[in-house]
């Protein structure tokens, strides 16, 4: 994940691939859906067609799994909720918004309501989504949404840059709504503190 939010897309791609080859994903399903998710968000920079498939490794191999099976604490954040927020986006990134958007509504379904950061970020990805399919009202509205789960909380740099994200997309497709103006104005130095 690392290589990937530096931008070192092949990196990503790389790690994800040795991790495949580990001897804990040829024993565990649960370790090789988590290695093929980590491939398809590094694909789905410039391979669309890889980055579904190893989409479809990732679910096939979670429907393996026995999530009850006991397994070290730091993977506990790895199950159906995180694989559909990782396929929303991956899905936005290869341009499915409209797919992207469904997984996001899935995610947040499925995500458990104290995981309030997990929440929050398929939060502002279901708003990215949303702008980027031109609902301008709909997606101010869920990444306000965001900011109200982490209320209280710092927002962490990944949620940051994805707010960037959904704010440069925002003023680029509807520069002069309403609706955009005032919700820059009232959330941009929130997601941009350090």
């Amino acid at each position: 994940m690392l290589a990937n939010q530096r931008g070192a897309h092949a990196d990503a791609v790389d790690s994800a691939m040795a991790a495949q080859a580990t001897s804990i994903t040829r024993r565990d399903p649960l370790f090789a859906s988590l290695a093929h998710a980590r491939a398809a968000v590094g694909h789905s920079n410039n391979d669309r067609q890889a980055a579904l498939r190893s989409l479809g490794h990732a679910q096939e191999a979670l429907s393996k799994a026995a999530l009850a099976d006991p397994r070290p604490s730091w993977t506990a954040f790895y199950g159906p909720a995180e694989l559909t927020a990782l396929t929303a986006v991956v899905r936005n990134r290869i341009g499915d918004f409209a797919e992207a958007e469904a997984a996001s509504h899935r995610a947040l379904s499925a995500i458990p309501r104290q995981f309030r950061r997990n929440r929050a970020m398929a939060t502002a990805q279901l708003a990215l989504a949303q702008v980027r399919q031109g609902d301008v009202d709909q997606a101010c509205a869920s990444a306000s949404a965001a900011f109200e789960l982490m209320e209280g909380h710092p927002i962490p740099g990944r949620m940051r840059s994805r707010l960037g994200d959904f704010y440069r997309d925002l003023i680029t497709l509807a520069p002069d709504a309403t609706v955009a103006q005032e919700w820059g104005d009232r959330y941009r130095s929130e997601w941009s503190r350090s």
